[in-house]
This record gives structure tokens, C-alpha cells and sequence, in this order.
């Protein structure tokens, strides 16, 4: 049976992809969770919906493109507005999630020929996922995790107190644009893979999960890491063997292994205490 499943083209496809993005959204998601950005990739999510929205409009076949651009809009007219007005950063993300998606909303009813298109991009289709993007997937997570690991030291200080940091020479506008930047693609690119209702799911489970069965942050990069590996390749085996939904069955194994490690932790606190 695993032989079968691996001579196929479009599960070999859906698999790397699975292993290239649920570990690198894992790590990803140490550094959302520690700097409360999670409502900011959930935003991105699914603002991305009008960029597929108008890919499909101006008659793209893959409007990747689009949606990462569109993306983009909403993320840097998230900084603008927090920079240039004085509205709560939370205020600005729910203003322009509501708007994005009302207007991908809209587009997409005129758009009769792709009204199917909308279930695949709200719920994900990894196994419909081309060499392309495979590829490009890998370029994402290959250059990010290098970006994340050489500016290790500069995120961690970003993270725990961004005066901190600039006083230690770190350029912290031009780090958290990078960071967010790359977060967008991330975003972008996970949406194939889960679907725009499930995507954040990806970057803050393994994390959380993380956080609860370590005490360092070294340790909370391996572990997070570790499950989102685990997420990705089970969901997509899963899916397989079972005949079901590819990207709901990876959000519910990182569940599962959320589940694991509170008892874990649970387990460990009464001992303690003990």
C-alpha cells in the first residue's frame, strides 16, 4: 500500500510539499506566537482570497501570483495604518480582513466558471499541487529558514523587548519588514496546502504545542519543527489510507499532538508538585 501511494506522482508532490511547509510554518509559528501575530496571519489568510480572486478575474490558471501579491497590499496596509493613524493594531487587521474578503466575495460570485475554485482554495488541495510550486515552496522555505536561523539572535531580541533591541544595533524597522514580508509568503504559499480557513492552524498548533514540553527556546524550535514534520507527513498519509480531506486531517494530527503535550505537561506539573 505505501509503495502504491508513493508511485504516484501527485502524492509525491503533495508529500514534499507537506514536509517542506509544515516544518517551516512550525518554525515560523515560534516566532508569531512569542510576538502575538497570530490575528496577523490569520488576516493575511484570508485577505488572500481577493488575490485569488482577481487572479481568476484577469483569466490566470494559477493565480499563486496574484494572492501573494494581494497579500502583500494587506500586510504592509496593516504597518502603514498602525504607523499613520491612531487605531489599535487588532482594529486595523479586523477592518482589513472583513474588507478583503468581502471584495473576494463579491468577484468570485460574478466569476460563475470558478465559484468550484472557492472550496479548494478555503479548504486547501495539496494533491492537486504542481511541480512549480513545489519548487517554489522549497526556495520559500529553504531561503526562510536560513534567514531565521542567521538573524536568530536579532528575532529573540525583537521578540522580548524591541528597545532592547535597537539599542543593540539591531535595525528593527528593516527586521520586521523582512519578517513580515517573509511571513506573507509563508502564508501565501500554505494556503494550497491547508486552505484559507485552516492555514494559521499550521503556524500556531506546533508551536503551542511546543511551548507546552519545553523549557528553552532552543529546545521549543526543535520540538515545534518536529511536530509540524509530523503534521504534515500523517495528514498527507492519512488522507491516502483513508480517503479523506488532505488539509483538515493535518490540522487534526497537530491537535492531536497538541492534546499529547498538555497531558504531558499536565503529568509533569503534578510530579512537581508531588
Amino acid at each position: 500500500m505505501l509503495s502504491e501511494m508513493f508511485s504516484e506522482a501527485f502524492m509525491q508532490r503533495a508529500l514534499v510539499m507537506a514536509l517542506l511547509m509544515g516544518p517551516f510554518c512550525a518554525l515560523m509559528g515560534v516566532f508569531v506566537t512569542a510576538r502575538k501575530l497570530s490575528f496577523f496571519s490569520e488576516t493575511l489568510a484570508h485577505s488572500s482570497l481577493t488575490g485569488v480572486a482577481l487572479g481568476f478575474w484577469w483569466g490566470l490558471s494559477d493565480p499563486t501570483l496574484t494572492q501573494i501579491l494581494f497579500s502583500l497590499v494587506i500586510a504592509f496596509g496593516v504597518i502603514w495604518l498602525k504607523e499613520n493613524t491612531k487605531l489599535l493594531t487588532d482594529t486595523i487587521m479586523a477592518v482589513l480582513l472583513s474588507g478583503s474578503v468581502a471584495v473576494g466575495v463579491v468577484i468570485l460570485s460574478l466569476l460563475k466558471g470558478y465559484r468550484g475554485e472557492l472550496h479548494r482554495y478555503l479548504f486547501g488541495d495539496i494533491l492537486a499541487t504542481g511541480p512549480a510550486q513545489v519548487w517554489f515552496a522549497a526556495l520559500i522555505a529553504g531561503l526562510g529558514s536560513c534567514f531565521i536561523l542567521f538573524k536568530m539572535r536579532s528575532l529573540i531580541l525583537l521578540t522580548l523587548n524591541a528597545g532592547l533591541a535597537q539599542v543593540s544595533g539591531v535595525r528593527v524597522k528593516v527586521l520586521n519588514y523582512l519578517f513580515l514580508l517573509l511571513l506573507t509568503f509563508t502564508v501565501a504559499l500554505s494556503v494550497r496546502l491547508l486552505g484559507i480557513i485552516l492555514v494559521t492552524a499550521l503556524l500556531i498548533i506546533p508551536a503551542a504545542a511546543a511551548r507546552n514540553v519545553t523549557t528553552n527556546l532552543r529546545r521549543h524550535i526543535v520540538v515545534s519543527v518536529l511536530m509540524g514534520l509530523i503534521s504534515g507527513a500523517f495528514g498527507v498519509m492519512g488522507a491516502y489510507y483513508f480517503d479523506l480531506p488532505c488539509g483538515p486531517l493535518i490540522v487534526l494530527t497537530a491537535i492531536a499532538l497538541f492534546i499529547l503535550s498538555v497531558g504531558f505537561h499536565s503529568i509533569q506539573k503534578l510530579c512537581k508538585q508531588g
